[in-house]
């Protein structure tokens, strides 16, 4: 590639790695708990209860609990053992690259309109038609995988706002680019010049936003405006979600010079896509789509380098492309990247994060230290592709690929009208038929989870991988706002990983020799999620029997094998809220992340685990499952004001319950039975499990609230309260000698 630079600015790189301040004291720490992990170890060993003596079972069921517990810390420490942190040098790449930029294609997935309103989805769209970049360098593809004639109608409009929108962002350098949440941010500004033409754009904007909706509302589109569009004779009475054939329509193109913005510049491409869609013919959900998009966008604009989104994800800077080219394109190391993920933020979340979905130490610690091994993960949404390795290519040492050179010209010899003909057989059923779609070629099928495994076998063909978190968010999407969907996305995310454990794509065996240990143990931090249910429910269950029997399960409080417990339940703990606050989070939502924790273990993992177990025994299917982005206002007052929401009765509130109301049971019944025995000696062997117990309790306040405080349509159910008193009692009764 030629630059304009010249001299020692040409040799400068245009980005650097560094290491997070803090890594030798935290290899320091990490190995005074591995001594401690393996002095609970040899006191379980050395102390196991004769079998005649009460709790034997109990007291062995607790050794494989705590090796478990040990053995995954071990594999969490990858992650925070190489913490890395990437800085590109934008100002040195446009100084030295000017107009010898690499073409992007950004893909926008959606799959249904009723759970993805078609005007959220074209708030990203006008998002990312507006990144400053050159125009003509960028095209837009949405794929609609609900095949709604609604959303390309709402793409429709949207592209005839961006005339508008887009140069209104640049004049005026505003953010964020999405229409939705700058004038939700945003109120009436000062400044009189913007203040006029601000008033102007968002009244072109609600005027926009009001046609969709009515059109949606009414269920039919006008004749006067399916006049204005031939793509709208795509859609007849027999097409319908599951069933129809490849739709491709060119809305932008961004050749003619005649389609311009208000400022007479010129637009990006965009394109709708529905592809084919067949009863008796797998789509592969997401993955599909995916692999549609890229066939379809080779034959249109064949860009270099990909970006795909979620329809929820809207750019929130709008020089998010030229930051991430800067590591495509460094002359030392570039050649090497296959893909540049960005974390994955919400701009929904409360000040302390009821539902802990932002999950601040695993975006800037976690994804942050896999990267340290080369190792960053493909998450699905915010991530910038080199189209050549996502496409099945490997990597060479000798391979130094041109990114500005592989934009071919397919699209200046074709009309439209060309284009989209030949790009409907790209997205056709039969086409992947006898290829290697899906397998070496674009997204790997087969799991709900596809981003993580094709992130994988990407890195396994020999390419280098980066996570970037700028300081400036790139992407922010919709978190989910009830307790109920928080869990299924869980549940989801922990069976496809679980899956991937469970196949031929297992890291220590597909990538053994082919990626770094650190990044494989990285991986499976990850995929063995699921897992992890099962000891945390004994954890959970049998102490506090043990409390309500006077079982001591622990050593006493004045015996030497005291502080091993001691000190790594202490450290940890403060290790965790040091990370928490570090990366941004509150003391409160460290605390209602450690709440999150204990009930996706006993509920999403659990129900991710079974799932898995009976589909690899070939007694059920994978299903693919998206989170509502439409909320109820009820609901919606109750998130803000980070009240928990059940008001259901789902299997999963009801181990909730049960959970919080046995230790509650356990924990009283056992003080009870210290106060009235006034055995202070004995209580000393149960103060370890007077404390694990009493911890139980308090982090579940919010649910004995539900339970039994709260009137609001948000509380447990008065069924889900009964089943759950009568399951704890029961188990109260449990016996465990």
């Amino acid at each position: 590639m030629v630059g304009h630079g010249g001299g020692e600015e040409e040799c400068l790189p245009l980005f650097e790695t560094k290491l997070v301040k803090g890594n030798v004291a935290y290899k320091i720490y990490a190995i005074t708990v591995f001594v401690g992990i393996c002095l609970i170890w040899l006191y379980r060993f050395l102390h196991i209860p004769r079998a005649q003596e009460p709790a034997r079972w109990a007291w062995i069921g607790m050794f494989m609990a705590e090796l478990w517990f040990g053995f995954y810390w071990i594999i969490t420490q990858s992650v925070r053992w190489n913490v890395t942190r990437r800085y590109p040098f934008k100002e040195r790449l446009m100084s030295r690259y000017g107009d010898k930029l690499p073409a992007v294609d950004i893909f926008v997935c959606t799959a249904d309109p009723k759970i993805e309103p078609p005007t959220m989805v074209i708030s990203t769209i006008l998002s990312v038609m507006s990144y400053n970049y050159p125009p003509e360098k960028l095209s837009v593809y949405l794929s609609d995988d609900g095949g709604s004639e609604f959303t390309f109608y709402a793409l429709l409009e949207a592209s005839q706002f961006s005339k508008q929108w887009v140069p209104f962002c640049k004049k005026f350098s505003i953010e964020p680019r999405s229409p939705a949440a700058y004038f939700a941010q945003n109120s009436s500004p000062q400044d009189n010049t913007l203040a006029q033409e601000w008033l102007a754009v968002k009244k072109l904007y609600e005027d926009m936003k009001c046609r969709i909706e009515s059109a949606i509302e009414n269920g039919s589109i006008s004749k006067d405006i399916r006049d204005q569009h031939t793509g709208f004779s795509e859609w007849n009475s027999e097409v319908t979600k599951q069933d129809h054939p490849s739709i491709v329509q060119i809305l932008i193109d961004g050749r003619n010079l005649d389609e311009v913005d208000d400022d007479g510049r010129q637009l990006p491409t965009l394109v709708y896509l529905a592809r084919e869609k067949r009863p008796h013919c797998h789509h592969n959900f997401k993955a599909g789509s995916m692999n549609a998009l890229i066939r379809v966008s080779s034959e249109i604009s064949n860009a270099p380098i990909i970006l795909n989104l979620d329809c929820d994800m809207y750019s929130n800077h709008s020089d998010a492309i030229q930051e991430a080219v800067c590591f495509f394109v460094d002359e030392e190391r570039g050649h090497k990247i296959s893909y540049v993920q960005y974390p994955q933020c919400f701009d929904n979340i409360t000040t302390n994060d009821i539902y802990s979905n932002v999950a601040n130490a695993v975006n800037e610690i976690e994804l942050a230290g896999i990267d340290g091994f080369d190792g960053a993960l493909y998450c699905g949404t915010g991530c910038f592709h080199r189209r050549e390795s996502i496409c099945g290519g490997k990597y060479s040492k000798n391979h130094r690929g041109e990114l500005s050179s592989i934009l071919c010209n397919k699209m200046k010899d074709k009309t439209v009208h060309e284009l989209e003909k030949e790009s409907k057989v790209l997205a056709n059923c039969s086409y992947e038929k006898d290829t290697q779609w899906g397998k070496e070629m674009g997204l790997v099928y087969g799991c709900p989870v596809e981003d993580i495994v094709t992130g994988l076998t990407i890195q396994c063909r020999g390419w280098k991988s980066v996570y970037y978190s700028p300081d400036r968010k790139a992407f922010l999407g919709v978190a989910p706002i009830t307790l109920d969907q928080a869990l299924v996305q869980y549940k989801r995310w922990s069976e496809g990983m679980f899956q991937i454990f469970l196949s031929k794509y297992c890291p220590f065996i597909y990538a053994h020799g082919k990626i770094k240990l650190g990044a494989q143990m990285g991986y499976c931090v990850y995929l063995l999620w699921a897992p992890n249910a099962f000891p945390t429910i004994y954890y959970v269950i049998i102490p506090s029997i043990c409390l309500l029997r006077n079982v001591p399960l622990f050593p006493e409080v004045s015996s030497l094998w005291f502080l091993p417990f001691l000190y790594v339940f202490v450290s940890r703990n403060a290790c965790s809220i040091v990370e928490a606050l570090t990366s941004g989070a509150t003391l409160k939502a460290w605390w209602n992340s450690q709440r999150m924790w204990l009930i996706r273990r006993t509920t999403s993992y659990v129900f991710a685990f079974i799932d898995t177990i009976t589909r690899q025994l070939g007694f059920s299917q994978t299903a693919f499952v998206i989170t509502a982005k439409v909320v109820d206002k009820d609901v919606l007052e109750r998130y803000q004001k980070e009240t928990m929401e059940f008001g259901s009765s789902s299997v999963m509130f009801t181990i909730i319950a049960t959970l919080a109301l046995l230790n509650l049971f356990c924990f009283v019944g056992g003080i009870m039975k210290i106060v009235w025995g006034m055995d202070l000696n004995f209580a000393d062997h149960l103060v370890p499990q007077i404390v694990l117990c009493g911890l139980v309790v308090v982090v579940n306040v919010p649910v004995y609230q539900a339970l039994f405080v709260r009137h609001d349509r948000g509380r447990i159910p008065s069924s889900v309260t009964f089943k759950s008193v009568v399951l704890a009692s029961l188990v109260c009764l449990m016996p465990v000698y």
